[in-house]
């Protein structure tokens, strides 16, 4: 039996706390996964907290027992074509609004965070991940390629080596490698996160505006150009792996 699927503006739930405006991915009974009504749901919704000088910081968090499953792979199946080129289109979409984002941009993760939902981490600028979280970019496996510049942004982060491990073997990493690596600052326990990101999302936001966009200009200088330059070779590769093995729809990303 299919899962219903909430109202679009469900599927990325907004709520603002003094200055600190909080995102969370809403499919729960998905594990949140994405569909092209959430890229485009997440990407208007940056492109909102950007305009708007009230936020001044944006957080991003999962309902439910898991950050974020990555795609919904429904979509990607080959019965889908037209499907698949709208989830693209909005994928792209996302990326352009991540990569443009002028604000900071701290995740709150807990449980598994899978495909899309590890890669998205790579575009925010804090990481605080629960002791329950599992990261995975399980491209390999699925018979694809990496997605959303992580080719460039994932080395860049965890240098070449622990990259090409991460990529090749498709692997589980815990929170405590997460920490390690380089790919979150710090862990703790689950019920502790949601406070242990407000107060950091809160003295951020305590600081001077400007200085905080001007340390977040530096910090991203010409990282656009590199993400979309990324993209595209990625989108290419990922090209030739569906000739090879047909759409990743298929395969399975939380095993």
């Amino acid at each position: 039996m299919t899962t219903p699927v909430p109202p679009s503006d469900q599927l990325v739930l907004s709520v603002d706390d003094g200055h600190v405006r909080t995102l969370t991915l809403n499919r729960p009974t998905r594990l949140n996964a994405f569909t092209s009504d959430s890229y485009q749901r997440l990407a208007s919704l940056l492109n909102e907290a950007a305009d708007d000088p009230a936020v001044l910081v944006v957080v991003l968090r999962g309902q439910g027992r898991a950050f974020c499953s990555g795609v919904d792979l429904e979509e990607l199946s080959g019965e889908r074509v037209e499907g698949g080129r709208r989830l693209g289109e909005t994928f792209d979409e996302l990326i352009d609004a991540l990569a443009a984002f002028t604000k900071p941009l701290v995740a709150a993760v807990h449980g598994p965070a899978v495909g899309f939902g590890a890669t998205i981490l790579l575009h925010c600028d804090v990481v605080l991940v629960a002791d329950d979280a599992r990261l995975r970019f399980p491209f390999t496996s699925l018979g694809t390629a990496p997605e959303a510049a992580s080719s460039v942004l994932l080395p860049a982060l965890v240098g070449p080596q622990r990259a090409a491990e991460l990529l090749f073997t498709s692997r589980w990493i815990d929170a405590s490698e997460a920490v390690q690596y380089g790919l979150a600052l710090s862990s703790s326990p689950r019920e502790r996160l949601d406070a242990e990101t407000a107060a950091l999302a809160e003295r951020i936001a305590q600081q001077p505006a400007d200085a905080v966009a001007s340390a977040k200009r530096l910090l991203r200088a010409e990282r656009t150009d590199v993400v979309r330059a990324a993209s595209l070779r990625e989108r290419a590769e990922a090209g030739l792996m569906t000739a090879t093995f047909g759409p990743p729809g298929s395969r399975g990303a939380l095993r």
